[in-house]
């Protein structure tokens, strides 16, 4: 079997922390014995072999002007708000060049199916392209596509065409999997089917807070919260950092490692400054994918605090928190989106209803103080992912599906 996948993000080159989840859901694909190409745009700072993995890469170019290379890979989206108005320049040029890409690859490749990552954009160009090649079409909806199509009655309509062109399709969580009915979605081709995780690259034993003190100047005394994603608002981390106040009296030496990048960067330092919180947080930027493996490990609380944002957007099963339970950490997370599909609370960890800053902090509070329940906590989150949520587990399913529909 031969797929032709296109994707809009993908990490930009080894130990890139950008939707990581593309590269082992290819890899996991190839895994099963199936040929792949993936087709992408192109990126300044792109840097791949032609196959890795098994997995085959091509990029496409878009940009008429260097200035207006911003599709994909996260730089399209204001905060993940809204599109830069660059972008929005770029979207006929991008849309038309990824179809025109699609098209001579799938001619060249021959699949028996295209797979589109993300409902918009990329399912418009891979609808077209698979019905002039007569093959069936795969979408997998990863949140922020959702939430787009939901926007405007426009959106909605060709959300809806694309469904009703596809054969098969998949969503991460099971709110994103009832949105997605609603926009047209077939009940009886769609699916839900989390995300997987490396449980090779995160596991408990990486905890190392001799490194942390070395690298980051956190004291072994310290007590660590670690809560790691870009910085827009969606992640939750501005409610975050609102909760550190009330928790100084009861844990005066508590540190909050709060490692990403992004828009909001500038806004959460504002929040830090007006707290007075400066001495409880410390920002290292984007780190590479390994250390923040060592950082997730070698937290005492793991926070993933996610949230809809203004315009009704939320992350459909952050990678982040299948990390963090990978590591077996003791985890305080939202109760939105897919978190409650993989997380009961008080047994893999602790939910929290969204933006409640003192149910955030009591939580936080919990799991600092009782760390033999903190400990049991963690240890349940790893088994839970180890037995259901690896990336062989989550590919076989999808290949499962693209065996069903290709009627082989």
């Amino acid at each position: 079997m031969r797929v032709l996948m296109l994707a809009t993000s993908f990490p930009k080159y080894l130990g890139d922390t950008t939707a990581p989840f593309i590269a082992e859901i290819a890899a996991g694909v190839v895994a099963q014995g199936v040929a792949v190409r993936l087709l992408l745009p192109h990126h300044r700072e792109f840097c791949h072999e032609a196959c890795e993995r098994g997995v085959e890469l091509r990029t496409y170019r878009y940009a008429p002007h260097p200035h207006l290379a911003l599709w994909g890979y996260a730089e399209a989206l204001q905060a993940d708000v809204g599109l830069r108005w660059r972008a929005l320049l770029v979207t006929p040029f991008a849309l038309m060049a990824s179809t025109w890409s699609l098209w001579r690859h799938a001619r060249a490749f021959r699949p028996d199916i295209i797979h589109a990552h993300w409902l918009l954009p990329n399912g418009l160009p891979a609808m077209i392209v698979a019905w002039l090649c007569g093959v069936p079409l795969v979408i997998s909806m990863h949140g922020s596509d959702v939430a787009m199509a939901e926007r405007t009655v426009l959106y909605r309509r060709i959300a809806g065409w694309i469904f009703g062109r596809t054969r098969f399709a998949t969503a991460c969580s099971g709110d994103l999997h009832i949105r997605a009915l609603g926009l047209g979605a077939n009940p009886t081709t769609t699916i839900t089917l989390p995300y997987g995780v490396a449980t090779s690259e995160f596991h408990p034993e990486l905890n190392n807070r001799d490194w942390i003190v070395a690298r980051f100047g956190i004291a072994h005394t310290a007590a660590l919260v670690v809560a790691v994603g870009r910085f827009v608002t969606k992640k939750g981390f501005h409610h975050l950092l609102r909760a550190l106040p009330s928790l100084r009296a009861t844990h005066p030496q508590l540190r909050l490692l709060l490692v990403g990048y992004g828009d909001l960067y500038d806004e959460y330092r504002a929040i830090i400054e007006a707290l007075g919180i400066a001495d409880m947080v410390v920002m290292p930027g984007q780190l590479l994918r390994d250390d923040v493996a060592r950082v997730i490990a070698s937290a005492d609380v793991y926070c993933v605090p996610s949230v809809h944002d203004e315009r009704g957007n939320v992350d459909g099963l952050p990678n982040a928190l299948l990390e963090g339970m990978a590591a077996g950490r003791a985890i305080v997370a939202s109760a939105v989106a897919g978190i409650p599909d993989v997380i009961t609370t008080g047994v893999h960890g602790i939910l929290v209803p969204e933006g409640d800053e003192a149910k955030l902090a009591a939580a936080i509070d919990q799991l600092l103080t009782a760390r033999t329940y903190a400990a049991q906590l963690g240890d349940a989150a790893r088994n839970q992912v180890s037995a259901a949520l690896t990336w062989t587990n989550v590919t076989a399913r999808l290949v499962a599906g693209y065996t069903e529909v290709c009627g082989t």
